[in-house]
């Protein structure tokens, strides 16, 4: 298997720490509102890396954080009255729905940056020690001149990043380049007791300290959006190594930006979508299947013909599979027959070329095209005569590559309205009979199959979401 690694700007053969087992790391969202489409496609991607790592048999511990402190979360805070807090466990809860919707596992650890305040002070206070960091009035900045290998992930050169840089008035860094590290407290925010006063961590500190907590001080993988290159991920790696002594990770990888018909998105130029937004347009297993239809590093354009394309390319992936179930409940003969054997050689030959493509520097749009041969192969030589082993082998294997790229290969069951109608019925005869439990349990199974009931004075209400 073969890594492009930004580090290297070349593909190289991976090779892990400890034999069958990955350590890799993700950075997670600022928890202060919905993620945007743009978020989207590395929390896609990094997922189907972790998918493909566990089809080969490794053992993977996959770490992506929480940043539920900082300055845009306290500014929504102050704007709607309530308390930091509240404001990042909402939308860590309306992030995780999110994830469950584009079909992405949950990582191993989800780490809080406000629950490991602790181990960035110890990382803070080791910089200090060790010459790497220095306080004034409060603030703790990293001596970035004093980490001799400073922009060797974004081939950035100091003297370079100096010539545009500008310390602000409030500041008292002793040199332009030189990042901060912890900062005191000011009126109306969350702070923290420390050794240099009550103050919050800086953002990189608290990737660095989740990153050797859970995974130890050297990891196999960190990726990410190109966009944190610089600063975030080359000031990770001074701090960390500075402090450890050691490479941080093996292998950094960082996916494309991605531009909606063909410009940049941003809010001024009214081509801002969250993923909650287009989930109201498309299934999200679309726009999981549409961000795995380019490579990984490529930039990506978002638009509606793009989109729909999509769509129809994932119908025709799900039109075989419901097609091959059918024909499965229906087969008489159970073993194969002449020629079957054959059939069944080029669907082999075809995982082995799905493996190539995955193994190429997770080449997902390779992939896809492989699972696409397949579908092609099914559609000519399966019929109503084929065999009951044929046609299970063929709809595993659709089903297989599909779940190791987390499409969603089998159609959503579409509840007609009389269905809807039985299930409000037979929750209102258990909340009679007082068994709440069932109650409940069928609550969740509508809501899941997207139906939002609400109990009001007038009865049972529902809608779809």
């Amino acid at each position: 298997m073969k890594i492009y690694n930004t580090l290297t700007r070349k593909k190289e053969e991976f090779i892990p720490i400890e034999e069958g087992k990955v350590r890799m790391y993700v950075c997670g969202p600022t928890v202060y509102n919905y993620i945007h489409i743009g978020n989207a496609r590395p929390v896609i991607f990094f997922d189907t890396v972790r998918r493909y790592f566990e089809y080969k048999g490794y053992e993977v511990n996959y770490v992506s954080n929480y940043t539920d402190i900082d300055d845009k979360i306290i500014n929504k805070a102050n704007e709607e009255g309530v308390s930091a807090k509240e404001i990042s466990e909402r939308y860590i809860k309306e992030y995780q729905k999110d994830l469950k919707s584009l079909n992405v596992k949950p990582a191993t650890h989800h780490p809080r940056a406000t629950e490991e305040i602790d181990g960035m002070i110890e990382m803070i206070s080791d910089l200090i020690e060790k010459g790497f960091a220095y306080e004034k009035n409060g603030t703790v900045y990293f001596k970035t001149r004093k980490f001799d290998e400073y922009g060797k992930l974004s081939k950035k050169n100091l003297d370079d990043l100096e010539a545009g840089a500008r310390i602000a008035v409030d500041e008292e860094k002793e040199d332009s380049m030189d990042f901060v590290l912890w900062k005191p407290k000011k009126e109306g925010e969350p702070a923290w007791d420390s050794p240099w006063g009550e103050g919050r961590p800086g953002w990189h500190i608290e990737c660095s300290v989740m990153s050797t907590t859970y995974l130890g001080e050297e990891i196999d993988i960190h990726g990410g959006g190109e966009d944190l290159i610089f600063p975030h991920h080359e000031n990770e790696i001074a701090q960390t190594e500075a402090c450890t002594g050691k490479t941080m990770a093996r292998y950094w990888m960082h996916n494309g930006f991605l531009n909606i018909d063909n410009k940049k998105m941003s809010k001024s130029e009214g081509n801002f979508f969250t993923v909650r937004e287009i989930g109201e347009q498309y299934p999200l297993s679309v726009l999981r299947f549409f961000m795995l239809s380019a490579h990984y590093r490529s930039p990506i354009n978002f638009s509606k013909d793009l989109v729909e394309a999509s769509m129809h390319g994932l119908e025709r992936i799900q039109n075989a599979v419901f097609n091959l179930e059918y024909a499965l409940d229906n087969a008489v003969d159970e073993s194969l027959k002449d020629r079957e054997e054959e059939v069944i050689e080029k669907i082999e030959a075809l995982n082995r070329k799905f493996e190539e493509a995955m193994d190429d520097d997770f080449n997902t749009a390779d992939a896809i095209s492989v699972i696409f041969e397949i579908v092609k192969i099914t559609n000519s030589e399966i019929t109503a005569e084929s065999s009951k082993e044929l046609i299970r082998k063929a709809l595993d294997k659709i089903l297989l590559l599909s779940d190791v790229l987390g499409i969603e290969a089998k159609k959503e069951e579409e509840l007609l309205d009389e269905d809807i109608e039985k299930k409000i019925q037979e929750r209102q005869e258990a909340r009679k009979n007082r068994d709440f439990a069932k109650a409940d349990a069928i609550r969740d199974e509508l809501l899941e199959k997207g139906i939002i009931l609400e109990d009001t004075r007038e009865g049972v209400r529902w809608k779809r979401k």
